[in-house]
């Protein structure tokens, strides 16, 4: 909690970085409480709920992670997973964030089993082959992420014979079968995983820590960073598309695979309502419309107001608009190397913050920061779920005002009703 003994300060819309706050969110200017350095840190602890997990405790090899949102009455739909996956006796390291939308049902499914199912597929193909090339892992990879999106929609319609079956079904007989929440609600909550949906950026490591894979599905951002011949002299790999309306490329794709459909692109948004071209879950673009409107529009609590569901639903004609399959990137890794090396696993909440002064410059006054704490040996082998050092909540606080304190608690405090800045996940790993 704050002290009560701290100063106020007034804020105007300018003065929060990101893209949520306008002058339109007035009366402007707004009370902030002005925190000292100590409850900066004890602030950002709270709100933020930093993790460690050590990867390798004889090579440092760590991950740090973040779930970051101050409005006090807005729950945060980001996610993220840092975990080891046991294959045949070996680990692979597995990371991601997950940026939900509409809801935080689809989002909190895709973090807890979609590393389950990339186990699944990681253990059956190594079994059959232990000397993968990294090109089949990439597909292997991608394969688990698309049949764990598949399974979303073809566990509802299998309770239906498939699409054409529910024409054999009147609509109490459909509400029956979905809304079973009286005896378990298997199936309920089979169906409301289709109303929502959510971005995905994992990454995987192999156990000889020699190849890194990056699957993205949406616009979160994988960052690589890692020092130059100089060490101040930082390189910086974006190692990510976004996936949504801002990426030509993205937009140029679901064009050519709807020629005759003038709105399957409105305003740089699918069918004009999601912006995201890519996703886990959000069925009602991936399904034909009698899928929302003879189950979704059927499930309890569901829809209270259907009209903006049938803004886009008239424009599907032709389902899929939006597609599970990722992007997946391989880059080999120095075993040898002895600088810092940083992989940073980000939600576009990151991005949002950092656009006033730059990502890029941000991330690298990170890197110094943390290349000088590395040489005066001020980072630790962590044990698992400290919160001293934390690699993620640093970048955090430097993208929220670093060392100016009255940015950061602008962006911790502000008086406002609802959030201010949008959420943010983000995983930091060392190679």
């Amino acid at each position: 909690m704050l002290l009560q003994r701290a100063s106020f300060n007034w804020a105007y819309s300018e003065d929060i970085p990101g893209s949520r706050c306008g002058p339109e969110d007035g009366p402007w200017p707004r009370p902030y409480q002005v925190l000292d350095e100590e409850e900066v840190w004890r602030e950002l602890k709270v709100l933020a709920k930093p993790q460690s997990f050590m990867i390798d405790s004889k090579r440092g090899w760590r991950a740090d992670s973040i779930n970051f949102q101050p409005s006090p009455k807005t729950k945060t739909q980001d996610r993220y997973v840092v975990t080891q996956l046991n294959i045949l006796g070996r680990q692979w390291t597995l990371t991601g964030v997950f940026d939900g939308h509409l809801g935080d049902v689809t989002v909190e499914h895709v973090a807890h089993h979609l590393p389950i199912i990339v186990r699944e597929f990681l253990q059956k193909a190594l079994a059959e082959d232990p000397t993968p090339t990294p090109a089949l892992i990439a597909d292997l990879f991608s394969r688990s992420i698309v049949a764990f999106d598949n399974a979303i929609a073809k566990d509802v319609l299998d309770l239906f014979g498939g699409i054409e079956g529910l024409n054999n079904f009147t609509d109490g007989e459909v509400r029956n079968i979905i809304n079973d929440q009286h005896s378990g609600g298997a199936n309920w909550k089979k169906a409301r995983l289709c109303m929502y949906g959510t971005t995905a950026l994992v990454a995987l490591v192999d156990p000889d820590h020699q190849n890194l894979w990056i699957a993205n599905v949406g616009d979160c951002q994988a960052i690589m960073v890692y020092p130059g011949q100089d060490t101040k002299d930082w390189k910086f790999d974006l190692l990510t598309a976004s996936h949504n309306g801002d990426n030509d490329a993205e937009v140029d794709r679901v064009r050519k695979a709807h020629p005759n459909e003038t709105e399957c692109i409105i305003d740089r948004r699918v069918l004009g309502a999601l912006a995201p071209t890519r996703c886990l879950g959000d069925i009602p673009f991936k399904q034909p419309p009698e899928f929302t409107r003879r189950i979704l529009y059927n499930l309890f609590p569901g829809f209270h107001n259907t009209s903006p569901w049938e803004e886009f639903l008239v424009r599907n004609r032709t389902p899929p608009y939006i597609t599970a399959e990722p992007e997946v990137t391989h880059r080999r890794l120095d075993n040898d190397s002895t600088s810092p090396r940083y992989l940073i696993l980000a939600s576009d909440g990151f991005a949002d913050l950092c656009d006033g002064e730059g990502q890029q410059r941000i991330v690298e006054s990170w890197a110094n920061g943390m290349l000088a704490k590395s040489s005066k040996h001020e980072i630790t082998e962590l044990a698992p779920g400290s919160k001293s050092d934390n690699m993620a909540l640093g970048l955090l606080r430097r993208a929220v005002g670093g060392d100016d304190r009255f940015s950061v608690s602008r962006v911790l405090t502000l008086d406002m009703d609802v959030a201010w800045i949008d959420d943010t996940s983000i995983v930091v790993q060392t190679l």
